[in-house]
């Protein structure tokens, strides 16, 4: 048996990456490993669900991520929709919604795209 325990993704500008998922999606730094090469930043939501957002941020890399044609997502639901989409919409980062099918993806600063669907 298996179960989901994280995901991640490369960020370029940590501070930034923690700024946006905390104001974008509530999430908070549930953990930190830092080794001087690297460091992981675990994110939890607020309901304390076992899965896992994962920043990792790399000493080394000097330029912004190129994500190419990648069209991997991580999502969200949440119980207020249209307050979540008021909340984005403020913040400048939807980049795409789909009208009929009741969804919209973020953008978060590294170009990783967040969908965000009701409950």
């Amino acid at each position: 048996m298996f179960r989901f325990a994280h995901n991640n993704l490369n960020v370029f500008n940590l501070e930034r990456s923690l700024e946006f998922y905390k104001n974008a999606l509530d999430l908070q730094e549930v953990g930190r490993m830092d080794n001087g090469d690297f460091i992981l930043v675990y994110l939890g939501d607020s309901f304390k669900s076992q899965h896992k957002l994962e920043l990792t941020w790399l000493a080394e890399k000097k330029t912004p991520y190129e994500l190419g044609d990648n069209e991997s997502h991580i999502a969200f639901t949440t119980e207020n929709f249209d307050a979540a989409h008021e909340r984005h919409q403020k913040m400048n980062c939807i980049c795409y919604e789909n009208q009929e099918m009741g969804i919209y993806f973020i953008e978060d600063p590294d170009g990783y795209w967040i969908e965000i669907m009701p409950e």
